[in-house]
């Protein structure tokens, strides 16, 4: 029971609606506040929705712009133009293109601007207002806000600017868009962008020590970012360029060999044992068995020689399973190979390949839609054009003794029967240039010590053979030799190689037993393409001789 005291205590009267759950004043007041936001929102919505429509009703142009129509037997009849055939394009001539969008901006509401790129071409597009085809300011809107690298099929009229456009590689004209469709839609947000790819890149070896800005704060995209993000980096002008110069020494490697009867062969790029002494090879799985990526073709064409293939070639893989991490080393590179019948002397061999790389480089050179690509990589490798071969039309050819007889006379360490070392080369590299005038040459003789077994030694010298490298740039691109194909001298060489080989082993039996049934005597030697497009043009890493780079850290994209 309650005392008096507790009883005279006045109670606080309870809200209105407390006890029988009806909402409070406050909470009635913020759900009709709630309600009239939401009632504003919806008439806003219904406004924007009538807008659009209403803008949709008036929008002259909505069928020259938006998505791709579907084919059509018309459509089928359009006829196409490259960017590549504007350069020496007339006034007023309707083209219709398909392009990437590089970029687009809109300058005003009856105005926007363009520039598509097909391949290392350029052209500033113009969208205005009015005009024959009645541009609405709906379309001159929709495509100044293309994503970059979307792609598009623009038709529209050839027209000179007032002045030339510097900003695109074709400067003396500019299309006057009347239609845009939209093929491809490129996302928003790219993972790098393909102008700041465009830039040189950073020329340093460690991607650590890469700044993340150059000196005018412009984006810096280093070498692994670029491989990282292939697809995009290799829309680049430079990069096209480059693989299509890739694609004209292959081509040009065709042209020759074709010119000198060779015969093509696809050797096997799969060895059931470790071939070559057995170092720096795949080891992959093969059913229930192993098996190993071969190093070259090597075997394969002194076979293919001794089934009375008199001269053979072919362009393949190499695997090299050398943990080199280097700026011209790499675990699969483009192999051009070839082997062929000595009649007297293996300096038949020996000046064919040189020849060979003449020819090559030559036309390099002297092709013009060669020279017009080797421009475009010199804007971002500027030693691209700098490339020197002897005037006389001659290779140059040292014998090994007389390349250490240089390093020497110029304080440079180097041993008589020591291969040289990379720092050697380079070094001996440079020295010719001055003293010859040249980037390619070769060496002959080197030591027998450091080639491989098949080698044939020098028969005046056995601590010298019948070998030879070629350079450009001071940097090996070939190792090729006049091979042994006496079998018993075969087995004598394999069995006192370091370490000892089995001539009679599972490995090497198909091999060596090529040679037991008689074989003409031979050459031949295998070139790097990665590294003649590498050394012609002067870039700093394989890499960018290479679309998709295999090294001992990379194995993607």
């Amino acid at each position: 029971m309650a005392s008096s005291a507790e009883q005279d205590i006045p109670t606080r009267p309870k809200e209105e609606g407390g006890e029988s759950g009806a909402p409070s004043k406050n909470a009635l007041k913020k759900a009709a506040k709630e309600k009239e936001k939401a009632e504003k929102a919806a008439k806003r919505q219904e406004q924007e929705r009538q807008q659009k429509e209403q803008a949709e009703a008036n929008d002259t142009s909505k069928h020259l712009y938006g998505p791709l129509p579907p084919p059509s037997e018309s459509l089928a009849k359009q006829h196409f133009s490259e960017l590549a055939e504007l350069y020496d394009a007339k006034e007023d001539q309707e083209v219709t293109v398909d392009a990437r969008i590089h970029n687009a901006r809109v300058q005003s509401a009856k105005l926007a601007f363009l520039v598509l790129r097909e391949e290392a071409h350029t052209i500033q597009a113009v969208i205005a207002e009015g005009g024959s085809n009645k541009i609405s300011r709906q379309m001159v809107k929709w495509c100044g806000g293309i994503n970059s690298e979307s792609i598009v099929r623009a038709t529209g009229l050839v027209k000179q600017p007032k002045e030339p456009v510097t900003s695109t590689s074709i400067s003396n004209f500019e299309l006057h868009v009347e239609k845009l469709y939209m093929i491809s839609e490129a996302a928003q947000m790219l993972p790098v962008q393909v102008k700041d790819c465009m830039r040189a890149p950073p020329m340093s070896d460690e991607a650590k020590d890469e700044p993340e800005t150059d000196s005018q704060g412009l984006p810096v995209v280093s070498l692994n970012a670029r491989l990282n993000n292939r697809v995009l980096d290799g829309r680049t002008a430079a990069n096209q360029a480059i693989f299509q110069l890739q694609s004209g020494i292959s081509n040009l490697f065709i042209e020759f060999m074709n010119q000198h009867r060779f015969t093509w062969i696809n050797s096997s790029r799969l060895a059931g044992a470790a071939t070559e002494g057995g170092a720096g090879v795949f080891e992959i799985k093969y059913f229930d068995t192993k098996a190993y990526l071969t190093q070259s073709p090597q075997f394969f064409k002194q076979m293919a020689i001794a089934m009375d293939m008199k001269r053979v070639c072919e362009i393949g893989p190499v695997f090299r399973a050398e943990n080199s991490n280097t700026h011209r080393h790499l675990t699969e590179f483009t192999g051009l190979d070839f082997e062929m019948v000595i009649k007297n002397d293996y300096h038949e061999v020996l000046a064919f390949g040189e020849k060979l790389m003449l020819y090559i480089i030559r036309n390099l050179q002297e092709r013009a839609e060669f020279q017009r690509l080797t421009k475009v990589v010199e804007q971002v490798f500027p030693g691209a054009g700098d490339f020197r071969i002897p005037s006389d039309g001659e290779a140059l050819r040292l014998k090994f003794p007389d390349a250490i007889k240089l390093l020497k006379e110029n304080n440079i360490e180097a041993e008589e029967y020591d291969d040289l070392s990379t720092t050697q080369e380079k070094a001996l590299g440079r020295i010719i240039r001055e003293k010859y005038q040249t980037d390619f040459y070769t060496i002959d003789k080197y030591p027998s010590a450091v080639r491989p077994f098949y080698t044939m030694p020098d028969p005046s010298n056995p601590k010298l053979s019948n070998s030879y490298d070629f350079f450009m740039r001071g940097q090996e691109i070939m190792s090729g030799a006049q091979r042994i194909h006496d079998y018993n001298q075969l087995c004598e060489r394999m069995r006192k190689n370091d370490p000892p080989l089995d001539p009679v082993s599972e490995g090497f039996r198909h091999y060596t037993d090529a040679f037991k049934y008689g074989c003409a005597p031979h050459g031949g030697g295998g070139l790097g393409l990665n590294r003649i497009l590498q050394f012609y043009l002067g870039l700093p890493d394989i890499r960018f001789a290479t679309l998709f780079p295999r090294d001992p850290g990379r194995l993607a994209p």
